[in-house]
């Protein structure tokens, strides 16, 4: 950078009580290219901070009021202009007032009488040192925010990733399990009609031949023909509630996984939250060591939401997750998860599920939603969860999550999204 350029970027501020000192300084300044701006004393540069903006100080030590090094005490202790480079000007020579002036913070120091080219060559090198120095902060900046895109970058794909393979188990799992199925319960209406016309056949047949030969009538001991008349019937529509309930499992399965519901379209937000209870029905079950875990819904009716289906069941499984985590570490003895749903007005939702547990620090919630921060041990956690949750939830859906805590009285997720039109 040349000299001319770096002095039409630059102000100083010239700080002196002597008329004639500030008058030879602005003109040699002023020759120079240099934006020049003046003050008779500390209290009077200190106001003139935020107007001229300098970007070196020339300040004289021995001043009425408020002197030299009173008034560099206080430019280092304002944020705004503790990074501007001061220079003091004194008569003095002594060591120890020369170190006091370095230690309060200024880089250099020159001595009255004033040489020209002194000051002119120590202004310029400080100049070159702070453009320098601002330089590598910003550079710094952008390297650390680069860092950080990376770093958000490589969470997104790593839980992508992991998201993905999850969707493609569950909907494989779903696919494998719906067609066998399907058939045992297509099947089951023909065996319950079969059945029910084989057992009025039997009875036709004991009405008619009431006195069977003794082989007949030993065999219908041996099986216990009344019981068994009776125990089919049930055994039948205990089979067809069954492959109801593997039915709605599958298409809960299907309906979490939603591999082909990748866009933004309305959906029953209930049976997102439905379909991850599902999931998850294995951690909720108790035992040896540790009792059920309740679920308390408390659903308002909501309208469809327009949302990423898919993705918003990642959330509510990180939610629930954790909440299941924090009950089995706080080993209570009435584990409960309550999830409450409602609409505010017309425009937004608000699912909030709250846990019963010990509840979570300060420290560490509001660290919650950083990525990789975690409190699991080594090979449970990743920390990606929750950033991850965040990142869907305020970026995807233009919406806002919140965690709420009190000692010994759990903890709150509140997720809120918009009904309709925030396009990520």
């Amino acid at each position: 950078m040349s000299v001319d350029s770096i002095s039409q970027e630059n102000t100083i501020l010239v700080v002196d009580d002597t008329p004639t000192n500030l008058q030879v300084l602005f003109d040699l300044l002023s020759e120079q290219g240099y934006r020049v701006a003046i003050a008779k004393n500390g209290e009077t540069a200190l106001q003139r901070l935020q107007l001229s903006q300098p970007n070196l100080i020339l300040l004289d030590v021995m001043m009425p009021g408020i002197d030299g090094f009173e008034t560099c005490q206080r430019l280092k202790v304002n944020p705004a202009a503790r990074d501007i480079p001061v220079i003091f000007m004194s008569a003095l020579s002594d060591s120890v007032d020369k170190v006091k002036g370095l230690s309060l913070g200024a880089v250099d120091y020159i001595t009255k009488p004033i040489q020209h080219e002194e000051v002119l060559a120590r202004i310029r090198v400080h100049l070159q040192l702070r453009n320098a120095t601002r330089m590598m902060e910003q550079r710094t900046n952008e390297v650390n925010q680069a860092l950080e895109n990376l770093k958000q970058a490589q969470l997104h794909l790593v839980q992508g990733e992991k998201m993905a393979a999850l969707g493609q188990l569950v909907a494989g799992i779903a696919h494998e399990i719906n067609n066998p199925v399907n058939f045992i319960h297509g099947n089951l209406t023909y065996v319950k009609q079969y059945t029910q016309d084989l057992l009025e056949f039997v009875q036709l047949y004991q009405k008619h031949y009431p006195n069977p030969v003794d082989e007949i009538r030993k065999r219908a001991k041996d099986l216990d023909l009344e019981f068994l008349q009776g125990d089919l019937v049930k055994i039948l529509g205990s089979m067809a509630m069954g492959s109801d309930r593997i039915r709605d499992l599958v298409l809960s399965l299907r309906n979490f996984s939603r591999l082909d519901e990748s866009e933004l379209k309305p959906v029953d937000i209930h049976a997102g939250i439905d379909s991850t209870l599902v999931i998850l029905q294995h951690r909720l079950k108790g035992r040896p060591d540790f009792p059920a875990i309740e679920i308390i819904k408390d659903y308002k009716q909501l309208p469809e939401v327009e949302c990423y289906p898919s993705q918003l069941n990642q959330v509510f499984m990180n939610i629930l997750s954790n909440a299941i985590d924090a009950l089995e570490e706080s080993a209570i003895a009435s584990p409960t998860i309550t999830i409450r749903t409602s609409a505010i007005d017309t425009n937004w939702v608000t699912v909030c599920i709250a846990d019963n547990g010990v509840g979570i620090p300060e420290p560490i919630r509001s660290k919650l939603f950083d990525p990789f921060f975690t409190t699991k041990p080594v090979g449970k956690g990743t920390g990606l969860g929750l950033s991850i949750s965040y990142q869907i939830v305020t970026e995807k859906h233009g919406g806002n999550i919140e965690c709420h805590s009190t000692a010994g009285q759990g903890t709150e997720f509140v997720v809120r999204i918009p009904m309709q039109g925030f396009f990520a």
